[in-house]
């Protein structure tokens, strides 16, 4: 007998999927063009579920199709990683603790940019 927890996806992983649909889209996608896209399996109640949480994360934007909604991404995935770095960083009281951590363990790449991009001001 299969584990119910077994067969759970890990946090994140329909997020995004229906993110990866939203960008590869020319335009705003209805809930059932999203559930084609994905070709998942997943329920079209599924679906609009994680539409409707994303757009209330502020994730997604969405414009008025017939008696629903269509849902375009409100940023790119750049943008959104950045905000979720935000999040993260607005969670802790000790900013400078945190910034600290984070440009240790920086790869020397990684590093030299952030360096090159907080004196080039390009932001």
């Amino acid at each position: 007998m299969t584990d119910a927890l077994d067969e759970r996806r890990p946090a994140g992983e329909l997020e995004a999927a229906v993110m990866a649909a939203l960008w590869a889209a020319d335009a705003p996608l209805t809930p059932g063009r999203v559930q084609e896209a994905l070709a998942s399996g997943l329920a079209r109640t599924t679906v609009t579920t994680i539409l409707s949480r994303l757009h209330e994360k502020g994730m997604t934007g969405r414009v008025r199709q017939g008696r629903g909604y269509a849902y375009f991404p409100a940023q790119d995935a750049p943008g959104l990683t950045a905000r979720r770095m935000h999040t993260e960083l607005d969670r802790d009281t000790d900013r400078e603790t945190v910034l600290a951590r984070f440009v240790a363990q920086l790869e020397p790449g990684d590093e030299e940019l952030l360096r090159r991009l907080l004196e080039t001001g390009d932001r």
